[in-house]
């Protein structure tokens, strides 16, 4: 199938939700949650959700329209972290020095912390993505559920093997850690399932309505080829 060089309303709109998604996912991981003796980061409120952009983007649109849009969620989200950073250090009102240690908590984020799931990031999106798209052509376009699953586990896989020992590494025992990263990839996969009756049909919605079901037939996986829209 020949692929547009415009971008329609839906796509546009899932891209905006992909990179708000990971830029509101950033800024909530300042909380962490209890749920009993579980504990996990307030992210994983809409972390997930980009997981499930990303599967209907690489769906619909394929691989190119998807490595367009991760690079582009990236690069909002490391301007949102730069503003930050410079806001933190930007001397304050007088009578704001009281309220300066909660705004530094939550924009005042550890650069081993943002180098660590910036890296995580990209590498779980695109790992995603790839696997989406090969599973579709392997599949001829079939059994999207099973993908869509499948490809959740590998990227949030690759996302957490990376983000966890780098962030945290040296910090908790090994054990404890291992049990944080099996828990946040069953936690947002199951986020997927459960959504998944709701993501199936924005999926058919959207191929109909913008009559669109891009196979990545004889596609460059380079992640840098941007430029290949």
């Amino acid at each position: 199938m020949i692929q547009r060089k415009s971008v329609s309303v839906s796509f546009m709109v899932m891209g905006i939700l992909f990179c708000t998604c990971l830029i509101a996912s950033n800024l909530l991981e300042a909380k962490i949650l209890q749920f009993g003796r579980f504990t996990m980061t307030a992210g994983v409120l809409c972390f997930p959700i980009s997981y499930i952009l990303n599967d209907c983007i690489a769906e619909v649109w394929g691989f190119r329209k998807a490595r367009l849009i991760i690079w582009l969620a990236f690069l909002m989200n490391f301007l949102v972290v730069a503003l930050g950073q410079l806001a933190v250090m930007l001397p304050c009102a007088d009578f704001w020095k009281e309220s300066e240690p909660h705004f530094n908590f939550v924009f005042g984020l550890a650069p081993r912390i943002v180098a660590s799931s910036f890296l995580a990031f990209l590498v779980g999106s695109f790992t995603n993505a790839y696997v989406m798209s090969r599973m579709k052509i392997r599949q001829q376009g079939r059994h999207f559920s099973v993908r869509a699953i499948v490809s959740t586990l590998w990227g949030e896989g690759a996302d957490s093997v990376i983000f966890f020992p780098l962030a945290f590494g040296g910090l908790m025992p090994v054990n404890d850690l291992l049990k944080l990263m099996l828990f946040q990839v069953f936690t947002k996969t199951a986020y997927e399932v459960v959504m998944l009756p709701f993501t199936t049909r924005v999926v058919r919605m959207v191929k109909r309505l913008d009559d669109t079901d891009v196979y990545d037939n004889g596609l460059s996986y380079n992640p840098l080829k941007v430029n290949e829209v």
